[in-house]
């Protein structure tokens, strides 16, 4: 029993960045009979950087094709990351990697954040935007977290160190 409980433990955080945490949803068009369109806010940890944390704000379609999950979701989609405990870096990670993908439609469009590091400033850099095989949306929006020290005895981290190109 013991040891499900610590191999469950050591699951969660890297599910972080599959299932983002609904924090609250907002309508915004009322539809009559079938679900209203909405704004949802969704919070995420970022799974190989300890102590971030990021909220995103996108748009829900309602009517019959959202109700039925066939509807293509549009892109725009807002973005704010900070830090919320010291920030520790699990592994070597490279400019622009995934941090967290979702799909937006049926077939070939998805949400996709990534990260990177301005080392000259040592920021983490997050930016969202949604992609299409086809073609791509220039709607984007972009978030920093400048690694700071977290409490007197925090040792500040270099995101240089842990980046490569």
């Amino acid at each position: 029993m013991a040891l499900g409980m610590v191999a469950l433990s050591a699951v969660t955080p890297a599910r972080a960045a599959d299932e983002p945490d609904l924090i609250f949803r907002r309508s915004t068009v009322f539809k009559l009979l079938t679900p209203n369109d909405k704004l949802a806010t969704y919070g995420i940890d970022d799974p190989e950087v300890e102590g971030v944390a990021c909220h995103f704000t996108v748009p829900e379609r309602g009517g019959i094709k959202g109700w039925l999950g066939i509807a293509e979701e549009v892109s725009d989609i807002s973005l704010a990351c900070r830090q919320i405990g010291p920030i520790r870096f699990k592994s070597k990670l490279s400019q622009g990697d995934d941090m967290f993908r979702q799909r937006r439609s049926m077939f070939f469009k998805k949400m996709q954040i990534v990260r990177g590091c301005d080392a000259k400033r040592n920021v983490l850099v997050y930016m969202v935007y949604s992609d299409r095989l086809i073609e791509g949306s220039p709607k984007n929006s972009t978030s920093s977290v400048p690694i700071m020290p977290w409490g007197a005895s925090d040792t500040v981290q270099k995101c240089g160190q842990f980046f490569s190109e």
